[in-house]
């Protein structure tokens, strides 16, 4: 982790991990979720994960399949099914304490829906929220997903949004574990649009949707 790109604001630290292995991520914030207790500062983890397919606990796999077409896949503990993770997505970890910041789920998925949906607006890009199959929707394509696994009243994963990433392996899966997902990304409708200035902004969406002081 680069403590340069680490950030503490009002009991929360905004971390920038860069591109790493999920399965190093993921274990990294199992211990910490595992280690924290009421006064552990809250922490947000934004990260990009080199190729890999995740399935999730409701998305199991029967068939015990370990690649597709050389994409390791691996299982989670978070909720949902499987998806792809690779460079040009923008993951954000959410370790937060839901009691201290007086939320539910329900809360922090209205939260993950404003920042990500402010954050594809300020691109000029109109998106929308779909009650039957969560996510967030372009044109009625999913350019982002969420899923949250919660221990102990502390939350941990979050969501993965598609900023330049490439498609293609989407193709190989149902994405949610659902056949009818088409997925998209921000570059289909801003050819010209930068990661770090998609990661810029979505920070000032975290710190604005959890009214955080700067």
């Amino acid at each position: 982790m680069k403590k340069k790109n680490n950030r503490l604001y009002e009991n929360i630290i905004i971390k920038q991990l860069g591109l790493n292995h999920w399965l190093d991520i993921f274990k990294k914030m199992q211990e910490f979720t595992n280690k924290r207790d009421y006064k552990t500062l809250d922490e947000i983890w934004l990260v990009e994960h080199y190729p890999i397919y995740t399935n999730g606990i409701s998305g199991i796999n029967k068939n015990n399949i370990k690649n597709i077409n050389n994409i390791p896949v691996l299982l989670s503990d978070r909720g949902g099914k499987i998806t792809y993770h690779a460079p040009g997505q923008q993951i954000v970890y959410m370790l937060i304490n839901l009691k201290r910041r007086q939320l539910n789920v329900c809360k922090l998925i209205n939260i993950i829906n404003n920042i990500v949906i402010q954050t594809l607006f300020h691109f000029s890009i109109l998106a929308e929220i779909n009650t039957n199959i969560p996510g967030i929707y372009v044109k009625k394509k999913k350019i982002c997903s969420f899923a949250l696994k919660i221990k102990n009243g502390y939350t941990y994963h979050g969501f993965a949004l598609n900023v330049s990433i490439n498609l293609r392996p989407f193709n190989n899966i149902h994405p949610c574990g659902n056949k009818h997902i088409k997925m998209t990304k921000m570059q289909t409708y801003k050819k010209n649009i930068k990661f770090n200035d998609v990661k810029k902004i979505l920070i000032k969406k975290i710190i604005k949707n959890f009214n955080i002081k700067n």
